[in-house]
């Protein structure tokens, strides 16, 4: 079981790596933009439920985030989909009390191009770092490693504004930093607003 998940995550991050740097059916010419898209401020709440090695932890965090355009921070050619966001949470975990949990997390997003401009879906994948006033046992630090891989879109409305809902595996673990490295699985619920 351990050696399956071992490779679920690395797969996972292919995936969407792949989906972010080979857009099917098009090239990387045919889709590469000129205008630089404004930069986006999103504000939203996630809840989240362990489902490994425990389903006993939930947590609930308040979440910050800035959406650049891609080109904007790596100064090279990307697809025009293509995003690059900073998320920064603070919130708490129900583990045995109370616990105190924050990340920081970068992300690179891909719009899909399969609906209409009021409904924009979107896969993401990034790393970050995070700290929970928590440990499993054989989890071995607080200050983990924290990639995620998600689904998403994003909702238009003319007088409310834009705003988004996505799904993602959370993963926490030191990389092997400490001998005990025993990591920590969930799933998130992230609901929010983009402001410009």
């Amino acid at each position: 079981m351990n050696g399956m998940k071992r490779q679920i995550m690395p797969l996972a991050i292919l995936l969407i790596l792949s989906a972010v740097l080979l857009p099917a059916g098009r090239s990387l010419g045919e889709e590469t933009k000129t205008d630089i898209v404004d930069t986006r401020y999103g504000l939203g709440i996630i809840l989240g439920k362990a489902y490994d090695p425990t389903g006993d932890i939930d947590f609930y965090m308040l979440s910050g985030s800035v959406l650049y355009d891609y080109e904007r921070i790596w100064n090279n050619r990307a697809p025009e989909p293509l995003r690059f966001k900073v998320e920064y949470n603070i919130g708490s975990a129900r583990e045995k009390g109370t616990r105190f949990m924050t990340s920081l997390n970068m992300f690179a997003l891909y719009y899909l191009d399969i609906f209409d401009d009021d409904i924009m879906p979107y896969v993401e994948g990034g790393i970050g770092i995070i700290y929970t006033d928590f440990q499993v046992k054989g989890q071995g630090l607080k200050i983990n490693f924290n990639p995620q891989v998600g689904i998403g879109a994003e909702f238009s409305t003319e007088s409310r504004g834009d705003y988004f809902l996505s799904f993602r595996l959370h993963h926490i673990s030191n990389g092997g930093i400490d001998d005990e490295n025993r990591g920590v699985n969930s799933a998130l619920l992230i609901f929010g607003r983009f402001f410009e």
